[in-house]
């Protein structure tokens, strides 16, 4: 369960594989082998998550209060009645845009310094 008070900055920077499944599922709920292959998609993206890998940054994606498990269950001989949907969480959308805005802020510091120096060099 999350601290009370917590602030979404304490949790950064995120490892990229916490950021790609909030980005995940800021699009709506999603099962782990739903959440595998939209990273898997994306070409930004560029990660393969192994099961067992996935889970593990679930269950600490849950235990900071990141994501929230789903009530939604499958319809019964329709899938597998095994599968657990999550979504995200408000405090899970404040951390993925304070770690989207970090991570601009980080990309417009390289650019200004790798121009600047390109263009002294010229």
């Amino acid at each position: 369960m999350m601290p009370l008070h917590r602030a979404a900055e304490d949790l950064l920077p995120l490892r990229p594989v916490v950021f790609h499944v909030l980005l995940s599922l800021a699009d709506g709920e999603r099962h782990g082998y739903a959440i595998v292959q939209d990273i898997g998609e994306r070409a930004s993206a560029r990660l393969r998550l192994e099961p067992g890998n996935l889970y593990r940054h679930l269950k600490f994606m849950l235990d900071d209060g990141l994501i929230e498990e789903s009530d939604r269950r499958p319809v019964q001989g329709k899938e597998d009645e095994r599968r657990r949907y999550y979504r995200i969480t408000r405090f899970g959308r404040q951390v993925a845009l304070a770690e989207a805005s970090r991570l601009e802020a980080l990309a417009g510091e390289a650019r200004t310094r790798l121009l600047a120096r390109s263009q002294g060099r010229s």
